[in-house]
Protein backbone atom coordinates (compact mmCIF):
# COMPACT_ATOMS: atom_id res chain seq x y z
CA UNK A 1 0.00 0.00 0.00
CA UNK A 2 3.18 2.67 0.69
CA UNK A 3 4.39 1.93 -2.61
CA UNK A 4 0.78 2.55 -4.52
CA UNK A 5 0.22 5.77 -2.07
CA UNK A 6 3.71 6.83 -3.48
CA UNK A 7 2.40 6.16 -6.94
CA UNK A 8 -0.70 8.30 -6.13
CA UNK A 9 1.35 11.22 -4.60
CA UNK A 10 3.80 11.67 -7.39
CA UNK A 11 1.39 12.54 -9.69
CA UNK A 12 0.81 16.16 -7.32
CA UNK A 13 4.89 16.69 -7.71
CA UNK A 14 5.04 19.95 -9.57
CA UNK A 15 8.76 20.25 -11.28
CA UNK A 16 8.60 17.94 -14.14
CA UNK A 17 11.78 16.76 -13.72
CA UNK A 18 11.56 15.63 -9.78
CA UNK A 19 7.87 13.90 -11.24
CA UNK A 20 9.75 11.96 -13.74
CA UNK A 21 12.36 10.92 -11.22
CA UNK A 22 9.73 9.93 -8.73
CA UNK A 23 7.52 7.88 -11.95
CA UNK A 24 10.81 6.03 -12.12
CA UNK A 25 11.37 5.54 -8.75
CA UNK A 26 7.77 4.42 -8.58
CA UNK A 27 7.66 1.82 -11.69
CA UNK A 28 11.07 -0.29 -9.75
CA UNK A 29 9.03 -0.53 -6.64
CA UNK A 30 5.74 -1.32 -8.63
CA UNK A 31 7.97 -4.28 -10.22
CA UNK A 32 9.75 -5.23 -6.89
CA UNK A 33 6.62 -5.23 -5.02
CA UNK A 34 4.97 -7.52 -8.12
CA UNK A 35 8.00 -9.50 -8.13
CA UNK A 36 8.54 -10.20 -4.27
CA UNK A 37 4.66 -10.43 -2.93
CA UNK A 38 2.49 -11.78 -6.71
CA UNK A 39 0.60 -8.20 -5.74
CA UNK A 40 -0.23 -5.96 -8.92
CA UNK A 41 -1.96 -2.68 -7.74
CA UNK A 42 -1.30 -0.17 -10.05
CA UNK A 43 -1.53 3.24 -8.46
CA UNK A 44 -4.21 4.50 -11.26
CA UNK A 45 -6.95 2.50 -9.25
CA UNK A 46 -8.97 3.99 -7.35
CA UNK A 47 -9.21 2.71 -3.43
CA UNK A 48 -11.54 4.30 -0.69
CA UNK A 49 -10.52 4.10 2.74
CA UNK A 50 -9.45 0.53 4.85
CA UNK A 51 -8.85 -1.72 1.61
CA UNK A 52 -7.48 -4.98 3.21
CA UNK A 53 -5.34 -7.52 1.24
CA UNK A 54 -6.36 -10.39 3.49
CA UNK A 55 -3.84 -13.09 1.95
CA UNK A 56 -1.02 -11.89 -0.37
CA UNK A 57 -0.17 -13.70 -3.94
CA UNK A 58 -1.58 -13.90 -7.53
CA UNK A 59 -3.71 -10.48 -6.75
CA UNK A 60 -4.13 -8.71 -9.98
CA UNK A 61 -6.13 -5.55 -10.09
CA UNK A 62 -6.57 -3.07 -13.38
CA UNK A 63 -5.75 0.33 -13.47
CA UNK A 64 -9.04 0.84 -14.13
CA UNK A 65 -10.88 -0.39 -11.17
CA UNK A 66 -12.96 1.49 -8.39
CA UNK A 67 -12.96 0.25 -4.51
CA UNK A 68 -15.22 2.08 -1.98
CA UNK A 69 -14.77 2.20 1.53
CA UNK A 70 -13.99 -1.53 3.95
CA UNK A 71 -13.47 -3.79 0.71
CA UNK A 72 -11.12 -7.11 1.46
CA UNK A 73 -9.53 -8.59 -1.27
CA UNK A 74 -8.00 -12.81 -0.97
CA UNK A 75 -5.21 -14.28 -2.99
CA UNK A 76 -5.83 -15.22 -6.66
CA UNK A 77 -8.63 -12.50 -7.24
CA UNK A 78 -8.63 -10.65 -10.37
CA UNK A 79 -9.95 -7.74 -10.83
CA UNK A 80 -10.00 -6.16 -14.67
CA UNK A 81 -10.96 -6.06 -17.68
CA UNK A 82 -12.81 -8.56 -20.07
CA UNK A 83 -11.63 -7.36 -23.57
CA UNK A 84 -8.52 -5.68 -24.14
CA UNK A 85 -10.73 -3.34 -26.00
CA UNK A 86 -13.10 -2.36 -23.57
CA UNK A 87 -10.92 0.58 -21.03
CA UNK A 88 -14.11 -0.41 -18.17
CA UNK A 89 -13.08 -2.72 -15.07
CA UNK A 90 -15.52 -3.14 -11.90
CA UNK A 91 -16.46 -0.66 -9.71
CA UNK A 92 -17.04 -1.96 -6.49
CA UNK A 93 -18.89 -0.29 -3.68
CA UNK A 94 -18.52 -0.30 0.31
CA UNK A 95 -18.22 -3.11 2.41
CA UNK A 96 -17.51 -5.98 0.01
CA UNK A 97 -15.61 -9.01 0.40
CA UNK A 98 -14.07 -10.97 -2.56
CA UNK A 99 -13.46 -14.49 -2.03
CA UNK A 100 -9.87 -16.21 -2.70
CA UNK A 101 -9.49 -17.13 -6.60
CA UNK A 102 -12.72 -14.87 -7.72
CA UNK A 103 -12.51 -13.67 -11.04
CA UNK A 104 -14.27 -9.77 -11.42
CA UNK A 105 -14.09 -8.90 -14.88
CA UNK A 106 -15.64 -6.45 -17.75
CA UNK A 107 -17.86 -2.92 -17.24
CA UNK A 108 -19.92 -4.34 -13.99
CA UNK A 109 -20.85 -2.51 -10.86
CA UNK A 110 -20.96 -4.26 -7.46
CA UNK A 111 -23.19 -3.07 -4.69
CA UNK A 112 -22.39 -2.11 -1.32
CA UNK A 113 -22.40 -5.05 1.38
CA UNK A 114 -22.17 -7.91 -1.35
CA UNK A 115 -20.05 -11.31 -0.65
CA UNK A 116 -18.23 -12.29 -3.46
CA UNK A 117 -17.42 -16.34 -3.53
CA UNK A 118 -14.44 -17.78 -3.70
CA UNK A 119 -13.21 -18.95 -7.06
CA UNK A 120 -16.36 -16.97 -8.64
CA UNK A 121 -16.41 -15.91 -12.24
CA UNK A 122 -18.24 -12.19 -11.91
CA UNK A 123 -19.62 -11.43 -15.15
CA UNK A 124 -22.80 -9.50 -14.23
CA UNK A 125 -23.99 -6.26 -12.03
CA UNK A 126 -24.49 -7.25 -8.55
CA UNK A 127 -26.83 -5.39 -6.27
CA UNK A 128 -26.88 -3.88 -2.83
CA UNK A 129 -26.98 -7.08 0.30
CA UNK A 130 -26.11 -9.82 -2.09
CA UNK A 131 -24.10 -12.69 -2.87
CA UNK A 132 -22.34 -14.14 -5.74
CA UNK A 133 -21.43 -17.67 -6.57
CA UNK A 134 -20.44 -19.90 -8.73
CA UNK A 135 -18.85 -20.10 -12.32
CA UNK A 136 -20.29 -18.18 -14.03
CA UNK A 137 -21.36 -16.46 -10.91
CA UNK A 138 -25.48 -16.98 -9.53
CA UNK A 139 -26.43 -13.74 -7.81
CA UNK A 140 -28.83 -14.57 -4.56
CA UNK A 141 -29.96 -12.27 -2.13
CA UNK A 142 -28.12 -11.85 1.28
CA UNK A 143 -29.96 -13.16 4.67
CA UNK A 144 -30.71 -10.53 6.82
CA UNK A 145 -29.99 -11.62 10.06
CA UNK A 146 -26.57 -13.87 10.76
CA UNK A 147 -27.44 -17.92 11.74
CA UNK A 148 -25.24 -18.57 14.44
CA UNK A 149 -24.42 -22.44 15.05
Amino acid sequence: MLVYRFGRWRYGVRPAMARKLFSLIYKVLFKLIQILTGIELPCEAQIGRNFVIDHFGGIIISGYAQFGDNCRVRNGVVIGLRRVEEKSAPIIGDNVDIGAGAKLLGPIRIGNNVLIGANAVVLCDVPDNSIAVGVPARVKPRDAAPTTL
